[in-house]
Protein backbone atom coordinates (compact mmCIF):
# COMPACT_ATOMS: atom_id res chain seq x y z
CA UNK A 1 0.00 0.00 0.00
CA UNK A 2 1.31 3.41 -0.97
CA UNK A 3 1.36 6.15 1.68
CA UNK A 4 0.54 9.68 0.63
CA UNK A 5 1.63 12.95 2.16
CA UNK A 6 -0.93 14.60 4.39
CA UNK A 7 -1.59 18.25 3.61
CA UNK A 8 -3.21 20.65 6.04
CA UNK A 9 -6.51 22.18 4.98
CA UNK A 10 -7.57 25.69 5.97
CA UNK A 11 -10.43 24.67 8.28
CA UNK A 12 -8.75 21.85 10.20
CA UNK A 13 -5.70 23.74 11.51
CA UNK A 14 -5.55 24.19 15.28
CA UNK A 15 -4.27 27.67 16.10
CA UNK A 16 -2.51 28.57 19.32
CA UNK A 17 -1.58 31.97 20.73
CA UNK A 18 2.10 32.69 21.36
CA UNK A 19 3.43 35.54 23.52
CA UNK A 20 6.90 37.00 22.87
CA UNK A 21 8.50 39.57 25.17
CA UNK A 22 10.62 41.94 23.05
CA UNK A 23 12.46 43.49 26.01
CA UNK A 24 16.17 43.55 25.15
CA UNK A 25 15.60 41.38 22.04
CA UNK A 26 17.37 42.08 18.74
CA UNK A 27 14.88 43.29 16.12
CA UNK A 28 15.89 40.90 13.31
CA UNK A 29 16.08 37.78 15.47
CA UNK A 30 12.70 38.59 17.02
CA UNK A 31 11.18 39.18 13.58
CA UNK A 32 12.46 35.90 12.10
CA UNK A 33 11.07 33.91 15.05
CA UNK A 34 7.69 35.67 14.79
CA UNK A 35 7.51 35.21 10.99
CA UNK A 36 8.33 31.50 11.33
CA UNK A 37 5.49 31.00 13.86
CA UNK A 38 3.03 33.09 11.78
CA UNK A 39 3.73 30.91 8.71
CA UNK A 40 3.54 27.68 10.72
CA UNK A 41 7.04 26.49 9.83
CA UNK A 42 7.58 25.33 13.43
CA UNK A 43 4.83 22.70 13.05
CA UNK A 44 5.09 19.25 11.46
CA UNK A 45 1.90 19.84 9.42
CA UNK A 46 3.36 22.93 7.66
CA UNK A 47 1.90 23.35 4.19
CA UNK A 48 3.30 26.12 1.94
CA UNK A 49 -0.06 26.94 0.31
CA UNK A 50 -2.19 26.93 3.49
CA UNK A 51 -2.20 29.12 6.57
CA UNK A 52 -1.02 26.72 9.29
CA UNK A 53 0.51 29.35 11.58
CA UNK A 54 -0.36 30.54 15.07
CA UNK A 55 -1.27 33.97 16.42
CA UNK A 56 1.71 35.96 17.75
CA UNK A 57 1.43 38.64 20.45
CA UNK A 58 4.57 40.78 20.96
CA UNK A 59 4.77 42.96 24.07
CA UNK A 60 7.32 45.62 25.13
CA UNK A 61 7.92 46.66 21.51
CA UNK A 62 9.42 49.92 22.74
CA UNK A 63 12.34 48.00 24.34
CA UNK A 64 13.61 46.26 21.19
CA UNK A 65 17.26 46.92 20.22
CA UNK A 66 19.50 46.93 17.16
CA UNK A 67 23.12 45.77 17.14
CA UNK A 68 26.10 47.94 16.26
CA UNK A 69 25.48 51.43 14.88
CA UNK A 70 22.28 50.50 13.02
CA UNK A 71 20.18 52.54 15.46
CA UNK A 72 21.89 55.67 14.11
CA UNK A 73 21.85 54.77 10.41
CA UNK A 74 18.64 52.77 9.78
CA UNK A 75 15.91 54.74 7.99
CA UNK A 76 12.32 54.03 7.04
CA UNK A 77 10.81 55.72 4.02
CA UNK A 78 7.40 56.17 2.43
CA UNK A 79 6.18 57.94 -0.69
CA UNK A 80 2.93 59.85 -1.05
CA UNK A 81 2.80 59.26 -4.81
CA UNK A 82 3.32 62.94 -5.62
CA UNK A 83 6.47 64.62 -6.91
CA UNK A 84 8.81 65.28 -4.00
CA UNK A 85 6.62 63.12 -1.77
CA UNK A 86 9.42 60.96 -0.37
CA UNK A 87 9.54 61.10 3.44
CA UNK A 88 12.32 59.64 5.60
CA UNK A 89 12.21 58.71 9.27
CA UNK A 90 15.15 57.42 11.33
CA UNK A 91 14.91 54.33 13.52
CA UNK A 92 15.11 56.44 16.68
CA UNK A 93 12.28 58.77 15.51
CA UNK A 94 10.13 55.76 14.59
CA UNK A 95 10.72 54.14 17.99
CA UNK A 96 9.67 57.34 19.78
CA UNK A 97 6.50 57.82 17.71
CA UNK A 98 5.27 54.28 17.01
CA UNK A 99 7.45 51.35 18.18
CA UNK A 100 4.73 48.83 17.20
CA UNK A 101 5.09 49.74 13.53
CA UNK A 102 8.86 49.09 13.56
CA UNK A 103 8.34 45.44 14.56
CA UNK A 104 5.35 45.02 12.20
CA UNK A 105 7.48 46.35 9.33
CA UNK A 106 10.31 43.92 10.11
CA UNK A 107 8.04 40.87 10.45
CA UNK A 108 5.87 41.61 7.40
CA UNK A 109 9.03 42.02 5.33
CA UNK A 110 9.79 38.36 6.12
CA UNK A 111 6.36 37.06 5.07
CA UNK A 112 5.39 36.18 1.47
CA UNK A 113 4.10 39.09 -0.64
CA UNK A 114 0.90 37.24 -1.56
CA UNK A 115 -2.69 37.11 -0.33
CA UNK A 116 -1.64 34.23 1.95
CA UNK A 117 1.23 36.32 3.37
CA UNK A 118 -1.11 39.24 4.06
CA UNK A 119 -3.53 36.87 5.80
CA UNK A 120 -0.68 35.53 7.94
CA UNK A 121 0.39 39.10 8.76
CA UNK A 122 -3.07 39.79 10.21
CA UNK A 123 -2.33 37.30 13.02
CA UNK A 124 0.48 39.50 14.37
CA UNK A 125 -0.44 41.68 17.37
CA UNK A 126 2.21 44.14 18.62
CA UNK A 127 1.97 46.32 21.76
CA UNK A 128 4.43 48.97 23.01
CA UNK A 129 3.96 48.21 26.71
CA UNK A 130 3.67 45.06 28.81
CA UNK A 131 -0.17 45.08 28.70
CA UNK A 132 -2.15 43.29 25.98
CA UNK A 133 -5.90 42.57 25.57
CA UNK A 134 -5.40 38.87 24.63
CA UNK A 135 -5.26 37.34 28.13
CA UNK A 136 -8.49 35.41 27.44
CA UNK A 137 -6.72 33.42 24.69
CA UNK A 138 -4.12 32.16 27.21
CA UNK A 139 -1.03 32.83 25.06
CA UNK A 140 1.98 30.57 25.70
CA UNK A 141 5.11 32.63 26.48
CA UNK A 142 8.17 31.55 24.51
CA UNK A 143 11.77 32.56 25.09
CA UNK A 144 14.07 33.81 22.33
CA UNK A 145 17.47 32.10 22.11
CA UNK A 146 20.44 34.38 22.61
Amino acid sequence: MKKSTQFAKAGEVERKWVLIDAEGATLGRLATKAAMILRGKNKPQYTPNADTGDFVVIINADKVVLTGVKADHKEYWRHSGYLGGLKFESFKEAMEKHPERVIEHAVKGMLPKTTLGRKQGMKLKVYAGAEHPHAAQNPVKIELEG
